[in-house]
């Protein structure tokens, strides 16, 4: 007998997405965090050990989990090929014409021979607690249902917004402790955590930067 095959929506644990804030289905919250990289290469020791020693104080400071995920993509470097190719048809002068077309022969043949790779590096804020019990009466069938209606639905807002604050406290302790360590920060909102998401399920698809402000 053949087995249905399940949608891919019952795979992943997402109720809900607002405000950039991620409600899955056992009613815990979690919040994505897109974080810089710091390049090493470029400070002197003194500077290097400043940065180990400020952020291994952020790490000891934090009192709840947190999770660090390294996204790794091959770089779709076709919109800039089709950007350059735009500039060298408006281009009127000849010489500058030729050049960016070798210029675009050289990128193309680069990227046909190396694979050229993206990082993205994003904190994942959880919080997560017990449910509160809504206290349920009324007199009669129908008052009883409708009145229980309302006050679940007034009771899960409630909920929501209590850990909502609480979720906001950890990001906010998060934020502080990673531009410490000088490493700039940008809360991803609905759209992109949605982008997010989809890409991570699709990874097949054109990639489109998070930009960092």
């Amino acid at each position: 007998m053949p087995i249905a095959a399940k949608a891919t929506q019952e795979f992943i644990p997402i109720k809900s997405i607002d405000d950039g804030i991620i409600t899955l289905k056992d009613g815990s919250l979690r919040a994505v965090i897109l974080a810089s990289s710091v390049n090493f290469a470029l400070k002197s020791e003194d500077e290097r050990a400043a940065i180990i020693s400020q952020f291994q104080d952020f790490l000891n400071s934090l009192d709840f989990s947190t999770q660090i995920v390294i996204q790794s993509r091959e770089l779709d470097i076709r919109p800039y090929i089709a950007l350059l190719g735009q500039r060298e048809r408006a281009q009127t002068n000849d010489l500058m014409r030729i050049q960016i077309r070798e210029y675009i022969g050289f990128i193309k043949h680069f990227t046909e021979n190396s694979d050229i790779m993206t990082k993205r590096f994003f904190i994942v804020v959880p919080y997560a607690s017990r449910g509160v019990q809504i206290k349920k009466d009324g007199f009669g069938f129908f008052s009883r249902n409708k009145k229980n209606d309302q006050e679940k639905k007034s009771g899960e807002q409630e909920v929501f917004e209590e850990r909502r604050t609480q979720l906001e406290q950890r990001i906010a302790v998060i934020e502080q402790g990673l531009v410490r360590s000088g490493v700039r920060v940008a809360r991803l909102g609905t759209e992109e955590v949605i982008e997010l998401f989809y890409k991570t399920f699709n990874p097949g698809e054109t990639e489109k930067a998070i930009k960092i402000s």
